[in-house]
C-alpha cells in the first residue's frame, strides 16, 4: 500500500474549506480524522489529487444540547461522543453505536461527520441516528440547508452533497416522552471489526403505552442505511408486544439486501437482521417505559 502524491490544503475557515473543494473539483476531498480517506488512498478505493483539511476549524469541534437539541459538530471525534454529558443523559441510545466503534485509538480520531459522511454502508452511527429522526446541516457559501439524514444517502459512498459543501453538524431533535431506541449490531470479532449487520430502532408510546411511531434502520445490509418503513408501520397503533416485535423483525428481513463476502453470506446476514431487530425493539421498548407520557 502507498499513498500517492497529494497537495494538502489547511482551511481555518468554512469559506477556505469551500473555495478550495470547488477549485480543485473533482480531484478533492475533505480530511477530517482521516481513518477512512487515508485507508482509501492507500488502497487505491479513491483518488484525488487534494486533500482539503477542516480541523483547524474550531466551532465543527462542539457537541452541545440547545433547546432540547442535541448538536454534534461534525469534527467531535467518537470518543468525545462517548463522553459528552449531554450524550450520556438523554441521546443516551447513541452509545450503542459509539461505543462499539473500532479500537480506542480510532475513535480517538475518527469524528462523527466523517462516519455520516463518508456513506460507507456498515457505518454505525447512521443506523441509529437516522430512528432517531437526525438531521444534517450542510454548509456552502450562498447558505446552510439541513437534510433529514434518511434523505442524505443516494448509494454506498454517494450522498447529496455537492462539490462545494461541507457537512458541519449533526442534529437529533429532543427525545419526547415515551421515546426510546436502541441499537444492535453483529461483527466476527470484538475490538477493530465492522458490522457484518446492525440494526437502529425507535418506538414512540403514547398515553395508552400504543406505539404512535416506529422506525427500523438497516445497517451493512443494504447500499445505504435502509429505512424500513413497513416494519415500523406494523407495530403502529398496537401494544409492543413479543408478536408484534417478531413480525416487523421478519419484515425487516424480507427488505434487507445484503451481499455476500469475507465476513458473511447474504442468507446470514438477513438472519441477523432478524434477530437484531428483535434485540433493538426489546431495548428500545424497555428505554421507551422509562421515560412515559
Amino acid at each position: 500500500m502507498y499513498v500517492p502524491d497529494i497537495e494538502l490544503h489547511e482551511a481555518a475557515t468554512l469559506e477556505q474549506a469551500s473555495e478550495a473543494l470547488r477549485r480543485y473539483a473533482p480531484s478533492a476531498r475533505l480530511l477530517a480524522g482521516g481513518t477512512d480517506v487515508l485507508v482509501d488512498l492507500k488502497t487505491g478505493r479513491i483518488d484525488c489529487d487534494h486533500l482539503v483539511s477542516i480541523n483547524r476549524i474550531a466551532a465543527l469541534h462542539n457537541i452541545s444540547e440547545v433547546q432540547g437539541q442535541l448538536r454534534i459538530g461534525a469534527l467531535a471525534t467518537i470518543s468525545e461522543l462517548l463522553c459528552a454529558p449531554a450524550v450520556r443523559s438523554r441521546f443516551a441510545p447513541l452509545l450503542d453505536a459509539a461505543d462499539k466503534m473500532a479500537a480506542a485509538q480510532i475513535r480517538n480520531a475518527a469524528t462523527a461527520g466523517g462516519n455520516i459522511a463518508a456513506a460507507v454502508p456498515c457505518a454505525d452511527l447512521p443506523p441509529i441516528l437516522i430512528a432517531m429522526n437526525a438531521s444534517v446541516v450542510l454548509w456552502r457559501p450562498d447558505g446552510e440547508r439541513e437534510t433529514p439524514l434518511d434523505a442524505f444517502y443516494t448509494g454506498p459512498r454517494q450522498t447529496v452533497l455537492r462539490e462545494d459543501e461541507v457537512l458541519t453538524e449533526i442534529i437529533v431533535p429532543e427525545p419526547p416522552a415515551g421515546f426510546g431506541a436502541a441499537y444492535a449490531r453483529f461483527q466476527l470479532r470484538d475490538g477493530n471489526a465492522i458490522a457484518v449487520a446492525s440494526v437502529g430502532a425507535s418506538l414512540l408510546l403514547d398515553a395508552d403505552g400504543r406505539v404512535r411511531d416506529a422506525r427500523i434502520v438497516l445497517g451493512a445490509v443494504a447500499p445505504v442505511p435502509k429505512l424500513v418503513e413497513a416494519a415500523g408501520a406494523v407495530l403502529t397503533g398496537k401494544p409492543p408486544e413479543v408478536e408484534g416485535f417478531e413480525q416487523a423483525a421478519r419484515i425487516a428481513r424480507e427488505n434487507a439486501e445484503p451481499i455476500s463476502d469475507v465476513r458473511a453470506s447474504a442468507e446470514h446476514r438477513r438472519d441477523l437482521v432478524q434477530v437484531l431487530t428483535r434485540r433493538a425493539l426489546a431495548t428500545a421498548y424497555r428505554r421507551a417505559g422509562e421515560v412515559r407520557p
